[in-house]
């Protein structure tokens, strides 16, 4: 992490509505609904419940997140997370225990002959 970049947290007791977008780290404990575009690590933790299309550079999700997921490194479904949506990233991770529905676009390419 750059200096000077903070970690933040919207907490449990937060409902946040509409656009989310910035740099640094962010924490998620309570609810986003709309848009998220962040430039680092978005972590969903478990009390986290997000409605919202993601775009960041890693997400780990912990809890519930809901929307499309577009991710330029990797996302971690951890066992306790429920994710419904589409992603799209390089790496992806899902623990065994994770409910997952939607499909996973990683960018590679593929050769010919399959």
């Amino acid at each position: 992490m750059a200096q000077g970049e903070q970690t933040g947290i919207i907490g449990k007791g937060i409902i946040i509505r509409g656009n989310l977008t910035g740099g640094g780290d962010l924490i998620i404990e309570g609810r986003v609904e709309g848009q998220i575009a962040l430039k680092n690590h978005l972590t969903i933790e478990g009390t986290g419940k997000v409605q919202a299309d993601i775009r960041a550079e890693e997400l780990t999700i912990n809890g519930e997140a809901s929307g499309n997921i577009d991710a330029s490194g990797r996302v971690a479904i951890n066992a306790s997370a429920k994710v419904a949506g589409d992603i799209k990233a390089p790496r992806v991770v899902i623990e065994d225990g994770a409910v997952f529905n939607g499909s996973i676009e990683m960018d590679v390419k593929l050769p010919d002959d399959i």
